[in-house]
């Protein structure tokens, strides 16, 4: 506390004193347009202590002349003033040394996954507005004066998270603090509604104070494990070929840096394994490098031709991809040669993710012809017989021929559709065309093509070209003619060389 030069030394005072300089203190703080944030350097302090010191001697030394008569009262009144002028300037120096403006800092940024599975972040702040003890204690002032001038608590602070758009991107999308104290630090918590590893963090405080500041997420190194996760989790692929679940590893771990991949409860028919999606590099075991924290991978698994135990076409098949820290490898053993339950899987403590396959059956249609070549005459008939043969995995629906003939042909389909067409199984259908009383002989492609229908999906048979020959009708009445000129002729000559060798 600093005591006027016109007061005693007495507890009194000493209380009055203390309690004048609240109020001064308290009217440079609201005074619009006050220097009372401005922050001085220590060396402007001292030059300020030093100006009200001397303006402190120079009354007293007023004072002695006045009490024996060297000046006059107007002359002792300016010292007065100037001594008390330079006492508030004291003051507001005094106010800028111990008080720092209210801050906010941010200590921890923490994500995490929920049970859900959901990713989450706790954010720790702490007031860590400075209190000028080491001003108080170097200048002596007395508790009450340090408590009026201390920070101790912020009100009404509001935080949020935001991307590098400026979006919202926590829920709730505010989180209130009503009071935050000195040295006491609070956790927010807020649900992240995008997977980012580093957010803006936003602060409103007091009376309209604002602060955003980008930090990276730490992950919770107790948890001891990786977090799996697939976008296509859930899956349809046919018979015979391959479904592809892609895999998003995040390391939440202090302990390991390398694990294994495993898969459960996939039908033993079922061949599988684990790649690097860059490398193509097949996997088993991966490690996470420093600074890396987050792996892409996927797991490729192979269906049989044909339906069997445990692969049903349409039943989906539940199955777990599994990461497990190396260290426990051979704590748990052979993972993969039981059936393990939801609960069971939970409660090994390592990251997993639970996938749907759904295996599909297609029907395949095959289209025979046993003959493609035609001989024929004008107006004469073409029967095509086609052998329809299902060798799919699914049955065929709506099986049907499409003709295309020359022009003016006429064409015709026998049956028009067929219904149905199980596996393995065969119908006949006939296409018969006609071409016209006036097409000229040669040869003419008549082209043949089926559809059909596998589950809502189109499946198309093999095309198939047939060539008919058409072939000039021959002259009989001409044809008689030469063949009996012909005989005559030859008889003539067997009869001319009977005579002549009788001769």
């Amino acid at each position: 506390m600093i005591l006027s030069p016109l007061q005693s030394p007495s507890r009194i005072n000493r209380r009055r004193t203390s309690l004048l300089a609240l109020f001064l203190i308290a009217c440079i703080l609201f005074i619009p347009g006050s220097d009372a944030q401005n922050k001085f350097p220590l060396l402007d302090f001292k030059k300020v202590q030093a100006s009200y010191e001397k303006a402190k001697s120079d009354y007293e030394r007023k004072k002695r002349e006045f009490d024996y008569g060297i000046i006059s009262e107007r002359e002792l009144d300016d010292a007065k003033m100037t001594l008390t002028n330079q006492e508030v300037e004291y003051q507001k120096a005094l106010v800028n040394m111990i008080v720092e403006e209210q801050y906010i800092s941010i200590v921890g940024g923490l994500q995490y996954q929920d049970e859900g599975g959901r990713k989450r972040v706790s954010i720790t702040l702490e007031n860590t507005s400075g209190s000028g003890d080491e001003y108080a204690s170097l200048l002596n002032l007395d508790e009450e004066l340090m408590k009026a001038l201390r920070s101790d608590v912020i009100h009404n602070v509001y935080v949020s998270l935001s991307d590098d758009d400026e979006a919202i991107i926590s829920h709730p999308y505010e989180a209130k603090i009503d009071r935050l104290y000195f040295g006491k630090p609070v956790e927010v918590d807020f649900a992240l509604l995008r997977d980012l590893d580093a957010v803006t963090v936003n602060i409103t405080y007091g009376n309209g104070s604002e602060r955003s500041q980008k930090i990276s997420l730490l992950k919770d190194e107790k948890v001891n494990k990786v977090i799996i996760q697939s976008e296509q989790f859930s899956q349809e692929a046919e018979l015979g070929e391959s479904a592809d679940f892609d895999l998003t590893l995040e390391l939440f771990s202090g302990q390991n840096d390398t694990f294994q991949l495993e898969v459960v409860n996939l039908p033993s028919q079922l061949n599988r394994y684990f790649y690097d999606t860059s490398s193509e590099a097949r996997l088993s075991q991966f490690k996470f490098t420093e600074g890396n924290k987050t792996r892409q991978a996927a797991l490729k698994v192979l269906l049989p031709d044909r339906p069997g135990e445990g692969i049903e076409i349409g039943e989906r098949i539940l199955f777990y991809a599994l990461v497990i820290p190396r260290d426990r490898v051979e704590t748990l053993g052979m993972v993969r040669g039981r059936t393990w339950t939801a609960k069971e899987i939970e409660a090994l403590d390592v990251g997993f993710v639970r996938l749907e396959l759904v295996p599909r059956g297609k029907g395949v249609l095959v289209v025979r012809a046993p003959q493609l070549y035609f001989p024929a005459f004008k107006e004469e008939s073409i029967e095509i017989a086609l052998d329809m043969k299902n060798e799919g995995t699914r049955s065929l629906d709506n099986v049907q021929v499409e003709v295309d003939a020359p022009l003016h042909w006429t064409k015709e389909v026998d049956p028009q559709l067929l219904r149905a067409l199980d596996v393995n199984d065969e119908e006949q259908m006939v296409v018969r065309v006609t071409p016209p009383p006036d097409i000229a002989p040669g040869k003419y492609e008549v082209r043949v093509k089926s559809s059909a229908l596998s589950d809502t999906q189109p499946v198309d048979g093999e095309d198939k070209t047939i060539t008919v020959e058409i072939k000039e009708e021959a002259n009989v009445t001409g044809i008689a003619i030469i063949v009996s000129s012909i005989v005559i002729l030859v008889l003539g000559i067997v009869i001319f060389g009977i005579r002549l060798s009788r001769r």
